[in-house]
């Protein structure tokens, strides 16, 4: 929501990966980076598969920026915790090596989370600047980062104009 005001969260989709009294961690899904898998891979002297190589990286969240986190739907990975039928959360490099390798399957690769101290969500959802709605590993994985903020709303049966801040609306064309 707009009065949430945080840059970082501005038109985001998180989805939530736990959620305990310890507080919560999630991964934005809609903030592509410049960033390829190619160059990560370089980086931890891995070797990506050539279908793999261009595929942009998600900056998952402000917290721990360098740390990697991979969504894909690959159920015979062994190092994996499923958060959905079909969607998967892995963190080591071992997995990472694993999944640039190739084969076949979807991963989503992120750098950085977003994070919630005790109760501090459940503060933020009280005061109206998240709108919650179930998970989805479909578009968790195959989304389009440029629509998906729209397409979720929209499922919602929200219509995103009607979330802009009244700064926003004054400042478009056609405003009084």
């Amino acid at each position: 929501m707009p009065q949430l005001g945080d840059p970082s969260f501005h038109r985001s989709v998180v989805l939530v990966l736990q959620h305990s009294g310890e507080g919560a961690r999630g991964l934005v899904l809609n903030r592509l980076t410049r960033v390829t898998l190619e160059d990560v891979a370089r980086g931890q002297s891995i070797t990506v598969a050539p279908r793999l190589c261009r595929q942009l990286v998600y900056a998952g969240g402000p917290v721990d920026p360098q740390r990697g986190l991979i969504l894909h739907d690959r159920a015979a990975l062994l190092e994996k915790r499923q958060l959905a039928p079909g969607l998967f959360l892995s963190e080591t490099v071992d997995a990472l090596q694993e999944l640039l390798a190739g084969g076949s399957g979807v991963l989503r690769f992120f750098l950085g989370y977003a994070g919630w101290g005790p109760q501090q969500l459940e503060r933020e959802l009280k005061q109206g600047t998240w709108l919650f709605t179930e998970g989805n590993p479909e578009r968790a994985l195959h989304g389009d980062a440029e629509t998906l903020w729209e397409e979720v709303l929209r499922q919602m049966g929200v219509d995103p104009a009607m979330l802009q801040s009244p700064a926003m609306r004054e400042n478009e064309p056609g405003a009084n």
